[in-house]
């Protein structure tokens, strides 16, 4: 058989793919690959399909034993992962022969790995996706669950490709540079005044450990707003939430689809690929996008889209 199997799941590996659309008026969020650019640059190296089926990884301690000799990719996050105890770079293509083991140990910048395999792993398509949502009991191997010791992570046969690739470095991120978020604001930044908005603006606010898939929780300077609640409306990913604690909060992946809390504006698609490598404690700061920032953004996330040839 073709794959891997867990000799030990780590702290916490999903499957992924790019998400589950289409299915938000039942109440079901889309989940999917928190950071995009490393998930597709995975795919792109193994010539997969965009919406191939990888793992995701986060802070690590994993560990694979190859089934068969199969092709990898790693990108995100370097959490020093080694093949039988030598040492491999993430953002390149590898090959694992058969019975030997894959191991990652603790990064120390960014907090999420993607690792894909040739031809994608081949597991049951749940509502159009194979994403791994824990909360909804959706995805992955059986009922939303991550990961575990001795699970069998069957891949689709492929081909081997001839050569193996690396990530040019002008798109590998450097995770330990400082993060600063654009924001695009909505209606309801009406809600807050201008000195509680150049709060919100000028101060660095600290990830918190509460943080997950669901949403990024930010400890600092409290946010105030002329009301604390509104009707229920739908949310899209990255918004940033202001709840009555006046912590802001910002949905990812897995948040839920309605919310009653005012929301400021929501972050950049493209810098959502950051916020997913941020750790608790990690700094983050933001600024408010202008109109020329703005395109700039819309073409940047235009071009990824097409070079990657995302469904959406």
């Amino acid at each position: 058989m073709l794959g891997l199997v867990v000799i030990n799941s780590g702290i916490l590996s999903l499957i992924q793919d790019l998400g589950r659309y289409g299915v938000a008026q039942q109440g079901i969020t889309q989940g999917g690959a928190m950071d995009l650019h490393a998930f597709c640059w995975a795919n792109h190296l193994l010539a997969n399909d965009s919406n191939a089926a990888q793992l995701e990884l986060t802070v690590g301690l994993a560990c694979f034993e190859a089934l068969e000799d199969c092709q990898c990719a790693l990108t995100g996050a370097d959490m020093a992962a080694t093949i039988d105890g030598q040492p491999i770079s993430p953002w390149q293509s590898f090959l694992l022969h058969k019975g030997q083991r894959l191991q990652f140990g603790v990064a120390k910048y960014g907090l999420r790995t993607y690792l894909a395999i040739r031809g994608g792993f081949k597991v049951p398509v749940v509502l159009g996706s194979v994403s791994t949502v824990m909360r909804e009991h959706l995805g992955g191997l059986q009922f939303g669950q991550s990961v575990a010791k001795d699970d069998i992570l069957e891949a689709y046969a492929a081909p081997l490709l001839p050569t193996y690739s690396t990530v040019p470095c002008l798109y590998i991120p450097d995770y330990s540079t400082e993060v600063v978020l654009h924001v695009i604001e909505g209606y309801q930044a009406e809600c807050f005044s201008l000195s509680q908005k150049n709060i919100f603006y000028q101060q660095q606010y600290q990830v918190t450990p509460a943080s997950d898939r669901m949403g990024c929780h930010l400890q600092g300077t409290k946010i105030e707003g002329v009301i604390s609640g509104v009707i229920s409306q739908p949310i899209a990913i990255g918004a940033i939430q202001i709840p009555a604690n006046g912590l802001p909060i910002i949905l990812l992946n897995d948040r839920q689809t309605l919310g009653g809390y005012p929301i400021l504006g929501c972050i950049a698609r493209m810098d959502l690929c950051r916020l997913a490598q941020v750790k608790p404690n990690d700094g983050i700061q933001f600024r408010v996008m202008d109109d020329k920032s703005l395109m700039w953004y819309q073409q940047q996330w235009m071009d990824f889209s097409d070079f990657f040839s995302l469904p959406f």
